[in-house]
């Protein structure tokens, strides 16, 4: 991928070959329909989303879609369908020349807004509860 920055998502597609386009256009389009209400932008010049914090990234690469989903949990609990795929801690390579497994995209997503609103309950959990330290009660 070129070194441009990018500002927008249209952007960074247009600059895709169109084979490329095609498959992340596919992978934005599920995660749109997965996620309603996330914000899509460019955060470390990818495509990502925000849905009460980041959700995913994704990016093309020379012969695979890197898809980052923002926590290493993914990777474990999504270990068996994701047996077919190059992983690490934080990414996971589609190889263009199969099919995007959209439906694995679309269930990591639902994992990740499930994840970022339990954090997010827990963070107002936190602060709402008295605190021992603090000397209120």
């Amino acid at each position: 991928m070129a070194t441009a920055k990018f500002k927008t998502v249209d952007e960074y597609m247009s600059a895709l070959p169109p084979k490329v386009k095609r498959n992340l256009h596919e992978v934005r389009k599920a995660i749109k329909q997965t996620a309603p209400e996330a914000e899509e932008l460019i955060s470390y010049n990818m495509p990502a989303f925000k849905y009460h914090g980041m959700l995913v990234y994704y990016a093309a690469h020379k012969q695979h879609m890197g898809f980052y989903p923002g926590s290493t949990t993914v990777i474990t609990i999504f270990n068996e369908e994701l047996q077919d795929y190059k992983t690490s801690k934080g990414a996971i390579q589609f190889p263009f020349e199969k099919q995007i497994p959209l439906n694995l995209i679309k269930k990591i997503i639902k994992y990740r807004l499930k994840q970022n609103l339990e954090k997010e309950e827990a963070k107002h959990f936190a602060k709402d509860k008295p605190s021992a330290l603090s000397g209120k009660r």
